[in-house]
């Protein structure tokens, strides 16, 4: 390693710059340049900061590329002395946990469904600390060799989320003086891979939790990284640079039992890419851009091999609007838990609640609908609707006869379900009503948490109304600018949960609202 380098007016710059990560003014960044940038005098630092919104330039000064960035627009120069390089592990351990320590030890820390007790803590021992929770911390390195495992042995659960690290070297050389260590979040980090990830294999031979969240990681590069997770079972890539899927090949995340790859835009058809994945119980694929999915393994109301293991599937804020959809996921053998809300999945009558029918009795394992349980009773009401509601396609289809393919493919359970409740009388089939008025009619309520002089006003809303015309009807009762308001729903069904309703140019029905659904107005 180089001597420092000394600044006229200032303290010596450390001669390892280049490639460290700082911080300025709470921003993180990168730095890709050290040296001088006429016609000013003395050092400067060019950096990309992770929020490209902060940046000024390309790199580039004067005609000269000085450096490149990822994202145009997101460099700077910045004097040495502005920026923060950040303490070693430790450091930051003191000055997180420097606390009353009955204050500390009456926090329960929970990892996943396992909660962690606390030792004997003393003033300023730290050999008993269950977690250490360092985000934001600006955590630069490990420090001195073998010290972080004789001062804080025991850490089950690290949170290493926004630090100064920029090699999984670094993050390396602290795990493997951590050996309990089963949880790790590396969120909003930007770590250069390592030459050898074997060699680091050890380092993590324990961990079971990942969080990779906002890294700009695409997935070759986790695939990359993974040889050194073994025993991995939950991973976290949410909000990524991920676009195309590839299988994990050999070993690789084979003990995987959760996986969220939410936020990333995915070219669709790779998400099959992880369906040989023999573990996996939880995927979350919300946010990302999907509108179909296929098993083309399996014939309409049978069971692909895909996804063996997958119980949990999340689909939410998606572009599905297609029934086959929901019957091509029939085909998983073992799905019991459903999340599709802020899809544009509608029934002919566009009410909420016969969408919500038609999923229930399209998936004949499912146990709970968006987070909500689905009790018998409301799966046989939903069951027997649906034999009624398609009853006179059935019908000229060929009944009890033998139906067309083009029906069986349409209504891959209506065979089962009629064997299980019985053919529908004529006098019982639904004839859909697609523009009954009655059948679009939401009544909501409308609340004002903070204005606690407001009575609620009560209205009913047709469910095709968009959050705009809403809007504009809130200002005409309240004489708020619609600019102004703010708009979360409550659901009976979810006691508790607010859900926002961030764009004016959606529905009511895209957002699932129901009827007697309360509606939270807020102003600035």
């Amino acid at each position: 390693m180089g001597a420092n380098r000394t600044e006229p007016d200032g303290p010596a710059v450390p001669a390892d710059l280049l490639g460290r990560r700082v911080s300025c003014d709470g921003e993180r960044a990168s730095v890709l340049y050290v040296g001088p940038v006429p016609p000013t005098e003395g050092l400067w630092l060019g950096v990309e900061w992770d929020n490209p919104q902060r940046g000024k330039h390309d790199g580039a000064h004067g005609g000269v590329q000085y450096f490149t960035c990822r994202h145009p627009g997101g460099g700077s120069f910045v004097r040495p002395a502005k920026v923060i390089l950040g303490v070693d592990f430790l450091t930051a351990v003191g000055q997180v946990y420097q606390i009353d320590a009955e204050e500390v030890t009456s926090n329960d820390i929970s990892f996943g469904p396992k909660k962690l007790k606390w030792g004997k803590i003393t003033e300023r021992g730290y050999e008993s600390l269950p977690s250490a929770l360092l985000g934001s911390c600006e955590v630069n390195g490990p420090g001195a060799d073998g010290e972080i495992r004789k001062t804080t042995p025991n850490v089950q659960v690290l949170d290493l989320s926004a630090s100064l690290l920029s090699r999984w070297e670094d993050v390396s050389a602290i795990a493997q003086q951590l050996e309990h260590l089963e949880s790790l979040t590396l969120m909003k980090n930007r770590l250069r891979l390592p030459a050898d990830v074997s060699a680091h294999r050890r380092a993590f031979c324990g961990l079971r939790v990942l969080a990779l969240n906002g890294c700009e990681l695409t997935w070759p590069q986790i695939l990359q990284c993974a040889p050194m997770w073994p025993q991995l079972e939950e991973l976290s890539v949410q909000d990524n640079d991920i676009t195309e899927l590839q299988r994990p090949e050999g070993a690789l995340l084979q003990s995987l039992r959760s996986l969220n790859v939410s936020g990333n835009r995915l070219v669709q058809h790779t998400v099959l890419a992880l369906a040989a994945l023999p573990r996996l119980e939880y995927l979350n694929l919300s946010k990302t851009g999907l509108s179909d999915i296929r098993f083309d393994d399996a014939a309409p109301g049978g069971q692909t091999e895909m996804f063996p293991a997958l119980t949990k599937l999340n689909l939410e804020h998606n572009n599905i609007s297609e029934w086959c959809v929901v019957d091509e996921l029939a085909k998983l053998p073992r799905l019991t838990h459903f999340l599709c809300h802020f899809n544009q999945l509608a029934s002919s009558d566009g009410n909420p609640k016969t969408a919500n029918q038609l999923l229930i009795a399209k998936l004949g394992g499912l146990v709970f609908l968006n987070n909500c349980e689905i009790h018998p009773k409301e799966r046989r009401g939903a069951e027997i609707d649906y034999i009624k509601m398609f009853g006179e396609e059935w019908l000229k289809a060929g009944g009890g006869g033998r139906p067309s393919a083009h029906f069986v493919s349409q209504h891959p359970r209506y065979l089962s379900l009629v064997a299980k409740y019985g053919a529908p009388e004529e006098g019982e089939l639904k004839k859909p009503e697609p523009f009954a008025l009655k059948n679009q009619l939401l009544k909501i309520t409308f609340v004002f948490p903070d204005a606690a002089d407001r009575e609620p006003i009560e209205k009913k809303l047709l469910a095709s109304m968009l959050v705009q015309k809403v809007k504009g009807l809130l200002y005409r009762l309240l004489k708020v600018p619609a600019a102004d308001l703010r708009l979360t729903y409550t659901s009976p069904k979810k006691l508790g949960t607010e859900f926002e309703i961030d764009s004016d140019l959606k529905t009511l029905q895209f957002y699932s609202i129901e009827d007697g659904d309360q509606v939270l107005v807020r102003w600035s």
